[in-house]
């Protein structure tokens, strides 16, 4: 049932976790079920802003409380239904190794609390706040997969001690995602392109917010910012391939490696 789920909510994730090793393949899937339904949360603008903080902070507690579901989702968020049918991530999460609990737990803590600061705060408004923000939300999952590599012996256990390198090789993934998802996000009331960035190639006295990128008469406008972000992405491309190579096992390598092609 979680492979359901996964296929549900999975665009990048679902084909590449289902061709891990057994030793991987259910950690990888909780792990990334656990954190979609973090992801969830954060992105449903139906929440008040308290409760969804809250809910935030305290998720990482509700993988220990069997049967926890979650069915206040908004009409429309695509989602809902791994939070409607979590209480199944739980069971399988509780069975899997203590040494794989403890990475899943660990990082779903640091992220629920990265995102509730930009719930109570604007989404990402300057550049030095956008890096921050895709350290939380992504940065954090190749830390958390690198550990979870490393403690199943697949790879070696300094594959986990590249933290920096695994911060950037999620961060790659977020900041590609972010560009790609720029309209979707607007219209449903999100929005993660910095303002410092945007706000950079239009007119100092031009008034309204990031939306103005969409008008016709701004698109010299919307493309510096697209360029500047673009080049921004790629800063982190030595990164990945650096972490790429110290990979031995074959399946956690086409696991790292296709999402970012």
């Amino acid at each position: 049932m979680c492979y359901y789920l996964l296929g549900l909510t999975s665009r990048s994730f679902a084909r590449v976790i289902q061709e891990l090793t057994p030793e991987l393949k259910d950690v990888i899937c909780v792990f990334y079920l656990v954190l979609r339904g973090l992801d969830t949360i954060e992105d449903d603008m139906t929440i008040e802003v308290n409760k969804k903080v809250d809910l935030l902070k305290n998720f990482h507690k509700f993988n220990y409380q069997k049967g926890w579901t979650f069915t206040e989702s908004g009409p429309n968020e695509k989602d809902r239904v791994l939070l409607e049918q979590y209480d199944i991530v739980i069971e399988k999460y509780l069975q899997l190794d203590p040494k794989y609990q403890t990475v899943i737990d660990d990082i779903c803590q640091k992220m629920g609390e990265g995102m509730s600061e930009f719930c109570l705060n604007e989404k990402p408004s300057t550049i030095e706040n956008y890096y921050l923000y895709t350290y939380y939300v992504a940065g954090l999952v190749g830390i958390g997969l690198s550990r979870i590599f490393s403690a199943s012996g697949l790879e070696d256990p300094s594959v986990a001690e590249k933290t920096e390198l695994a911060d950037s090789m999620g961060r790659f993934l977020q900041k590609t995602n972010i560009i790609r998802d720029f309209l979707e996000d607007y219209e449903d009331g999100r929005k993660f392109w910095p303002d410092e960035v945007w706000k950079k190639f239009i007119p100092e006295d031009t008034e309204g917010d990031i939306g103005i990128l969409l008008k016709e008469n701004y698109n010299c406008c919307a493309m510096a910012t697209l360029n500047y972000l673009c080049i921004d992405a790629f800063q982190h491309v030595i990164d990945v391939l650096e972490y790429l190579s110290s990979l031995k096992d074959k399946t956690v390598f086409n696991f790292c490696a296709i999402p970012q092609v």
